[in-house]
């Protein structure tokens, strides 16, 4: 029962932390005078009570974790913060109900960026607020887990990025608190820098923050209903594009930039696969869009540079309707949510190292039909990939598509057509945002979607944005056996 404890316990401290950060729309009510109420102040009370509680319940000096409570942490973290963090929706004046109250929740948490909310511009500035905080927040956990706890736990070839491979499952807590600082701060300074460079190029100060929070994780909640489009500013434009590219690589190449490798951002093999699936996909959307005579090549450049790095990333901003663009361009960018950005940042996706993985793989593979004797090494970042590490990446892309036809699925089951199925599914479990067509499309939102259809794309979030398999390993009652 001591490992039980000290998941509850890490659970209570989390509900406390959220609880604390429900201050912050409070104080906005105040600095606006956006008609003060209780519902961030009955949230807040109502959280760290529920976290002292759980808090206090689980008392205990020997603050360990086997695999099985590591899995279960990680999963009950995601959807119990979803759970407190759709209070102050439910609570609102927005009349949300719990299904859109949550579907918003686990949207904000996941850094998925799909909302219910039509008309933003009629949304209190508190609540607004509070949609970035929880993207924010959820950027920093997907961060902190995925270069602590996922790779330890073994998850769709995670492995790969242990600090040390020493490292095992019983010193999460300990390894966790170590480096937790550093990524905190980084995560504090980006953010900082992109709200002060928001401000300069032509954002007020709350939207500033409000953009810099959501830009940073990656998540794509704006305080319009329009996104960035709602600005048509060229270098607000730019500022989105350099500060999401900043949250899309691993986190861990800042933490060694900082221990003294300063030549890691032009090294690391990941980091130059997604700048190259990104120029590549920009010279593809503008070639496209000229083909079309859509309009003249710059134009047709920063519209193609901003939303290949929004959709390729999961951050989910829009600067325009690009369904009118053609199939060509829906389905690219179709494609393009799949893959995602890198391990360790706070993009979604299959990833792009596992993209790569594969790809060397099966270039291996090849080899070995043309020459049958000969041999030949996988290598990643210069260091030689054992085979084990192929096994459970191809397992994980395989289930990652299967989910997503069963998802796909299960939505045309409510009466959803084929584009808003398949690109709601996609846009869920790659943790997007905006999906394709006039109903969830730049343009439109969630809220005409049927409750079971919002609950469905919920579970679909949590289980992209915690690699798929950490949530599915708790079904199995095999996991549970010593």
């Amino acid at each position: 029962m001591t490992n039980y404890k000290t998941v509850f316990f890490v659970l209570g401290i989390l509900l406390i932390i959220l609880g604390f950060f429900m201050i912050a729309p409070i104080m906005v009510q105040l600095i606006y005078e956006d008609g003060l109420d209780g519902t961030f102040v009955y949230s807040s009370i109502v959280t760290i009570f529920m976290g002292i509680l759980f808090l206090l319940s689980n008392l205990d000096q020997d603050r360990k974790l086997n695999l099985q409570q590591a899995f279960l942490l990680t999963s009950l973290s995601w959807i119990g913060i979803a759970i407190f963090g759709s209070l102050p929706f439910i609570l609102s004046d927005l009349e949300l109900t719990f299904s859109d109250a949550f579907f918003e929740s686990m949207s904000g948490i996941t850094t998925t960026g799909s909302t219910v909310i039509g008309d933003l511009s009629n949304v209190p500035k508190a609540i607004l607020i509070w949609r970035s905080l929880l993207q924010w927040l959820g950027g920093i956990g997907i961060v902190v887990m995925a270069i602590t706890v996922l790779p330890l736990l073994n998850v769709g070839g995670m492995q790969l990025f242990k600090l040390q491979s020493g490292d095992t499952t019983e010193k999460i807590l300990p390894r966790t608190r170590e480096i937790a600082f550093k990524i905190i701060l980084i995560y504090f300074f980006l953010s900082s820098v992109c709200a002060v460079s928001y401000f300069f190029v032509g954002m007020n100060v709350f939207d500033s923050i409000a953009h810099a929070m959501t830009t940073i994780a990656t998540g794509g909640f704006s305080t319009y209903s329009e996104s960035i489009g709602y600005f048509q500013n060229p270098k607000i434009e730019i500022v989105s594009i350099i500060f999401i590219i900043s949250g899309s690589i691993p986190f861990i190449a800042y933490l060694k930039y900082l221990d003294g490798n300063k030549k890691i951002f032009f090294q690391d093999t990941q980091i130059k696969g997604l700048i190259y699936i990104c120029l590549i996909s920009i010279i593809i959307i503008t070639l496209n869009l000229l083909i079309k005579e859509h309009g003249n090549f710059f134009s047709n450049l920063r519209l193609s540079a901003f939303n290949v790095v929004s959709i390729l990333s999961g951050t989910g901003y829009v600067t325009t309707n690009f369904n009118l663009w053609g199939n060509f361009s829906l389905v690219f960018f179709l494609l393009l949510m799949f893959i995602g950005g890198c391990a360790g940042s706070t993009a979604c996706g299959i990833k792009v190292f596992r993209i790569q993985i594969l790809w060397l793989f099966i270039i291996n593979e090849i080899k070995k039909s043309v020459y049958p004797r000969g041999v030949f090494p996988l290598s990643y970042n210069k260091e030689k990939i054992d085979k084990r590490f192929i096994s459970p990446i191809i397992s994980f892309i395989f289930l990652y598509f299967l989910i997503f036809f069963l998802v796909a699925m299960l939505l045309s089951f409510t009466g959803l057509d084929f584009i808003t199925s398949f690109s709601g599914a996609a846009t869920a479990i790659s943790n997007v945002g905006p999906g394709l067509g006039d109903m969830i499309g730049p343009s439109g939102n969630f809220s005409e979607l049927s409750n079971f259809a919002k609950w469905i794309l919920s579970f679909a979030m949590l289980l992209g944005r915690l690699e798929i398999f950490t949530l599915l390993v708790l079904f199995f009652p095999g996991f549970w056996k010593n």
